[in-house]
């Protein structure tokens, strides 16, 4: 099995994933175990000089003015705790939740937060050995961190609270003896320092940015598809073009299509296809033939998503947070999720772009005025007329999908509540964003899989024999698992099968292997 090292300074979304969905252990090299010591060593020395330190010797938030003696310190950290495990609604899932724990465990090990090693090393053998806590998903406003969603987090660590163990829910405390995990008693600066951070919405923006590289490949294969059944230009994909307009997420996109159709006999050049048919625009509408910068503009969103979540994935986000080299422990606003924020609403809004662009080319597939040739809604013509609806509500579907990620793609980040007696001012929403982007992902998934299921369609009317290479391919995959649909069926079911596929990456995988050959 995998080990994922947390040094607080080389975690990847790669190694989130792991973690998070392949079951990779978490290892705790030496050095950084010297360093959280150290650093509590030093905490330790500042809180002996009685000096009044935020969230250590004083009260929270607004009440960051109340000095609390040292014989109530453990108890303030509780009390932390309880008070601020008021998430609502559903739990989150188990992959987001073990992804949120490596993240606090990671950020912690930078040295900075003043923890002890054993309250540590608890939260690292509940990820090991499978104790989840139950985690409310809403009720972050994502300012001085997650901090609804990591004391409920937290609770768990103190044997209190929810938690999942081997597939069942029980209390924290009876997960935690199940699974042989002495619970921790807090001790000073150690409550906020589990709490404070942006680790809710960065776990599922992690996990969310992964997926999206998969999904920018999978749209790039299901627009190849797309552009063999409606006969589409090629024109528009040469290298030429897009190089003297170099975005590289352009680039990138022309190229991928460019390899997904080659050698195919359905798309050909426009001086070809007016040579073949006289009436036809030498240039395609734009869902296919601006297909490179609409996706390539998605695509460098995603890279910037990961960029911003990589950075957070390695940053010391706790208030306050303690340099032992210079025996100072300072206040600051690390915590504050905005970077995350803005990212999380950019991916929200590519994506939604992603599942616009989709659906306007399944449109095009299922209108005869618009197919170049293909039946009305891809329904063979031999069928008795009006007896069969064929794909005309699956783009109802596509349609409702796109509409819904318009609404959800309105950002959060322009909003702020304030909090705390309006001491936490402006906060910055990043946890709805996350979660948007997240709604936005599994909605344009399933667009993407309705618009390979609808080309996949047109193709077996165009005669599969005239694909490119990795259109043959993705073709071949969509016919293993949905047959052609020669008379109404229910199409739910259909639908489901192909967003697995895409969900998993099995497409993705495709256009992987002509770009990069086999995996060994």
């Amino acid at each position: 099995m995998k080990t994922v090292a947390v040094d607080g300074e080389t975690l990847t979304i790669h190694d989130a994933v792991a973690v998070a969905r392949r079951g990779a252990t978490v290892v705790f090299p030496p050095k950084t175990r010297q360093r959280v010591q150290r650093c509590r060593r030093a905490l330790e020395e500042i809180v002996r000089t009685e000096k009044t330190l935020y969230g250590v010797t004083t009260g929270f938030g607004a009440l960051g003015t109340v000095r609390v003696s040292s014989k109530n310190i453990k108890e303030l950290q509780r009390n932390l705790i309880r008070s601020h495990a008021a998430g609502v609604g559903k739990p989150l899932p188990k992959d987001v939740t073990r992804a949120l724990m490596l993240l606090r465990v990671n950020t912690l090990a930078k040295g900075n937060s003043g923890i002890r090693l054993k309250t540590l090393e608890t939260l690292i053998n509940m990820i090991n050995r499978g104790v989840h806590p139950v985690i409310p998903e809403k009720g972050s406003v994502g300012a001085s961190g997650d901090l609804s969603p990591l004391a409920h987090m937290t609770l768990v660590m103190m044997g209190e609270g929810e938690a999942e163990y081997k597939g069942a829910t029980m209390s924290g405390k009876e997960a935690m003896a199940k699974a042989g995990i002495d619970p921790v008693e807090l001790d000073s600066k150690e409550g906020i320092a589990l709490i404070n951070g942006a680790q809710m919405m960065t776990a599922i923006g992690a996990l969310a940015t992964w997926d999206s590289e998969t999904l920018i490949e999978t749209a790039e294969t299901a627009t190849a598809l797309s552009l063999e059944a409606l006969r589409g230009i090629d024109d528009a994909f040469d290298a030429r073009i897009h190089r003297v307009r170099p975005f590289p997420g352009q680039i990138e996109s022309a190229r991928n299509i460019r390899l997904l159709t080659a050698g195919s006999k359905l798309v050909c050049s426009s001086s070809e296809t007016l040579r073949m048919t006289a009436n036809r625009s030498p240039q395609d509408p734009y869902s296919l033939r601006c297909a490179p910068q609409v996706l390539g503009a998605a695509r460098d969103a995603i890279a910037y998503a990961r960029r911003t979540i990589e950075t957070e994935l390695n940053s010391a986000t706790d208030n306050p947070l303690v340099f032992p080299e210079d025996k100072e422990c300072l206040s600051g606003g690390n915590f504050h999720g905005q970077p995350i924020a803005v990212a999380m609403d950019l991916l929200g809004i590519a994506l939604t772009i992603i599942g616009n662009i989709s659906e306007r080319r399944i449109a095009r597939l299922i209108d005869e005025n618009l197919s170049e040739g293909l039946p009305a809604f891809l329904i063979s013509r031999a069928v008795k007329k009006g007896m069969n609806s064929g794909y005309m509500a699956i783009q109802y579907t596509a349609a409702s999908l796109a509409s819904e990620n318009k609404t959800l793609a309105h950002p959060a980040s322009a909003d702020s509540i304030p909090t705390s007696a309006n001491f936490e001012d402006f906060v910055s929403m990043g946890t709805i964003s996350a979660r948007k982007a997240a709604e936005i992902l599994h909605n344009v998934e399933f667009i993407v899989a309705i618009e390979l299921l609808c080309a996949a369609q047109g193709i077996d009317f165009r005669g599969p024999n005239q694909l490119g290479k990795g259109t043959e391919m993705i073709f071949r995959m969509i016919r293993e698992h949905v047959p052609m649909l020669r008379k109404d069926r229910i199409l739910s079911s259909d639908i489901q099968v192909i967003s697995e596929l895409v969900r998993n990456g099995e497409f993705s995988k495709v256009l992987k292997t002509l770009k990069y050959g086999k995996p060994k």
